[in-house]
């Protein structure tokens, strides 16, 4: 009789006891017993693309996307925040009307994937319904508007939005508007503009949640001072570890946190590490940008093509790449800093995150691993993963009701 078998046997079982392995597992177990969510999903951008299916599975390499149902069951992810995002466009009524109006269908786009897939998705508009779909099949959908330029000059828009179940809003982007100066732009209203101070009121009012991310430091601090609410920064990072304008710095942090708020740790590889200029390769891409034009691709086919182009460059005149040590370094700065209740996580993916080693949402387990490895309970990773962003998403509506 062979022994290989035997031996073959023995190996195994011994790699199924063995200590790595069975920290492994302890890891695993702890991260799909939090709830686990990401505040800033770029996805909905995606949902219009005739034959790309959010209950496919896909892979980044080959259409670039980075959130899908059987994705977020294998990043153990219980739900997200799902963004209708618009980008700046012209200060003027025509621009503010287009901009409503694209803003209104891509709200509409969100709400019909949830009912699309009611079995598998739940559209959810306050934390204790979020945390009844946790660890259940059905993953939790939050709305948010970024940028708030698609209400123009007219705050009774806010309304509109949270009637049909936008619960976060942001009120700038890249660039400055009528409402507030921008962390990319040059100042124009040294933070809020007076209808942008309006705006935090009508948030408050309503119940939604303040999102600073995309904001000027000078925007952000008069949020936090001005709302009765704790806000949140949905994807943003840390400036003392990086220091660009995107991110925040230490005292920042500390006020948002003096007023209950909340840091989400982003994933965006230019926000972490400083990519040297390459003309060559911005010269591509910028060609690669006008002839599949400004919009999202029309099918799969194109999306697919789109992205293997755009890999041809990247490989062509490659940049360097944050990793994920580099997402931790933020994490763990930020939890020092603000404290433990203050901190969560967004990969910004579909929206231009995603690193080395972080490349879409089944890497998720590796943070609660990483955060274990450094020594954190159970019970913190669980108010790092949701627990902190579902309490102040319960404060803002607290807030209204009072």
């Amino acid at each position: 009789m062979s022994l290989r078998p035997l031996i073959l046997a023995a190996l195994v079982a011994g790699a199924a006891t063995s200590p790595a392995l069975a920290q492994s597992r302890a890891d695993r177990a702890l991260h799909e017993s939090v709830v686990v969510l990401d505040t800033h999903f770029d996805t909905p951008a995606l949902f219009g693309v005739e034959g790309w299916s959010i209950m496919d599975r896909h892979e980044v390499a080959q259409d670039g996307s980075q959130v899908d149902y059987p994705r977020m069951v294998e990043g153990g992810v219980d739900g997200g925040v799902f963004v209708v995002f618009t980008a700046q466009g012209p200060r003027t009524p025509e621009g503010h009307a287009r901009a409503r109006d694209f803003a209104l269908v891509r709200i509409n786009e969100i709400r019909e994937m949830a009912a699309r897939h009611h079995d598998r998705f739940g559209l959810v508009t306050t934390a204790a319904e979020a945390r009844a779909l946790a660890n259940t099949k059905k993953k939790f959908v939050f709305i948010s508007l970024e940028n708030s330029y698609p209400l123009g000059r007219d705050l009774t828009l806010m309304k509109t939005f949270h009637d049909l179940g936008a619960r976060m809003m942001s009120p700038v982007h890249t660039a400055n508007n009528d409402l507030a100066d921008s962390a990319t732009a040059p100042p124009e209203h040294g933070g809020l503009s007076p209808l942008g101070r309006r705006w935090v009121a009508e948030a408050n009012r309503l119940g939604i949640l303040i999102d600073a991310s995309h904001a000027s430091d000078a925007a952000t601090e008069q949020m936090i001072e001005l709302s009765k609410a704790p806000i949140i920064l949905s994807h943003t990072g840390a400036k003392a570890v990086f220091d660009h304008p995107r991110n925040i710095g230490d005292e920042l942090m500390r006020k948002l946190a003096g007023k209950g708020g909340v840091i989400q740790l982003n994933a965006l590889s230019n926000y972490m590490i400083t990519v040297p200029p390459n003309p060559e390769r911005e010269a591509a891409l910028a060609e690669l940008g006008r002839k599949y034009g400004r919009g999202r691709p029309a099918t799969l086919a194109e999306l697919r093509a789109l992205t293997a182009e755009r890999n041809a460059i990247l490989a062509r005149y490659p940049a360097p790449r944050a990793t994920f040590e580099d997402f931790m370094k933020h994490l763990l700065h930020a939890i020092e800093v603000a404290g433990i209740d203050h901190v969560g996580i967004s990969g910004d993916f579909d929206g231009g995150g995603g690193l080395t080693g972080f490349e879409d949402l089944t890497d998720f387990p590796k943070v609660s691993a990483a955060l274990r490895a450094a020594g954190y309970s159970k019970d913190d990773i669980a108010k790092v993963w949701g627990g902190n962003a579902l309490r102040v998403f319960e404060q803002a509506q607290a807030a209204a009701s009072r």
